[in-house]
């Protein structure tokens, strides 16, 4: 992993190229370093991806301290070119200096996925972390997780309460990873949130973007292709909720962060392409590979369920900018000026 400090305008990588849009006030002024006065706004991302990305720049224009970690040389690159300074963090061969950075800061978000055979990947350090936090000043902890955890409810509707049964191994290693951050807060004093998402799409991530890229659909794709109900959720509402437990407490410590239409993924695709067609009505597009979405009625390791978000829309006060897959995909081509990447 690495280190990002944003110095410069951080826009967020899926974004250059595609669309002028980038969050309101994105010219920064100023960098920030680790020695910021205001022990109180101090945010340290753990995966400054898709989603990291969008709440460190929020956060900067409020006048926060941001700083995060990514995975590899070619992101690192790619995250200098849009104004982080970072630095390499091997999380199999942990450096105690940048580990000890954390207790540094008062809030913590942890947004990186386990890994197959080894489990949260951060959590392998799990002492270290602790005995560098024992003593330090944070206050908040938030883990974004998945959906996923619930397993397969034959459709039902289901709440923050319903019992999760995972069923993948993935599945298994988000609610192993749930429970050891949560422990980690516990042990620290501080109560831990656990944000349960759906599919994240946003600028630069959506069915509109995989569509002009007129490439295949990834495998991940094709697995949902034939479920009844994909909860999905905005990136900018994933933010919105994020927000709102930084700046008022939350009652409680796991939330379902997802839209109101869990609409079956060939619907969202069918949409983005009179969205696209309707916008550039010359564009050869290639025609939709109906074997890609062909109804094969195999048992989906991700399970069927509607995800409730009530408990988010109640105790949060979230109010969603994009409250469907309709809205959500009109902002995004509305964003867009040019159909082909780099133009």
């Amino acid at each position: 992993m690495e280190i990002g400090q944003i110095r410069g305008s951080p826009v967020p990588l899926s974004l250059r190229n595609r669309s002028s849009h980038v969050p309101k006030s994105s010219t920064l002024s100023s960098s920030i370093t680790p020695t910021s006065t205001n022990s109180e706004k101090r945010m340290f991302i753990i995966g400054m991806g898709f989603v990291g990305q969008f709440l460190a720049h929020k956060l900067h224009n409020q006048g926060w301290s941001v700083s995060g970690t990514c995975t590899n040389h070619v992101k690192k690159k790619q995250l200098e070119d849009i104004g982080f300074h970072v630095h390499l963090f091997n999380a199999n061969h942990p450096q105690l200096s940048i580990l000890g950075l954390i207790k540094n800061y008062s809030h913590l978000l942890v947004s990186v996925p386990p890994v197959m055979g080894v489990g949260d990947p951060v959590l392998q350090h799990e002492e270290l972390i602790r005995s560098s936090l024992v003593s330090g000043s944070l206050q908040w902890l938030c883990y974004l997780s998945s959906t996923s955890v619930y397993g397969d409810c034959d459709g039902e509707l289901v709440d923050e309460d319903y019992p999760a049964n995972p069923e993948s191994e993935l599945a298994k290693l988000r609610l192993a990873s749930e429970e050891g951050w949560s422990n980690l807060a516990h042990c620290l004093g501080i109560s831990p949130l656990l944000f349960r998402l759906g599919g994240i799409y946003g600028p630069g991530r959506s069915a509109i973007d995989t569509i002009l890229k007129q490439g295949p659909l990834s495998k991940g794709q094709k697995m949902r292709n034939d479920r009844k109900y994909t909860s999905r959720v905005h990136v900018e509402d994933i933010c919105q909720a994020l927000m709102a437990t930084i700046y008022a407490p939350s009652p409680r410590e796991v939330y379902n962060i997802v839209d109101d239409d869990p609409t079956p993924r060939e619907q969202v695709f069918a949409y983005a392409r009179k969205l696209v067609e309707k916008k550039w009505p010359g564009l050869n597009l290639q025609p939709p590979e109906q074997k890609e979405f062909s109804v094969v009625r195999t048992r989906n390791p991700r399970g069927e369920k509607q995800v409730s978000n009530a408990r988010m829309k109640k105790e949060l006060g979230v109010q969603l900018l994009y409250p469907d897959y309709k809205s959500g995909l009109q902002s995004i081509i509305d964003q867009i000026h040019s159909p082909f990447p780099g133009h």
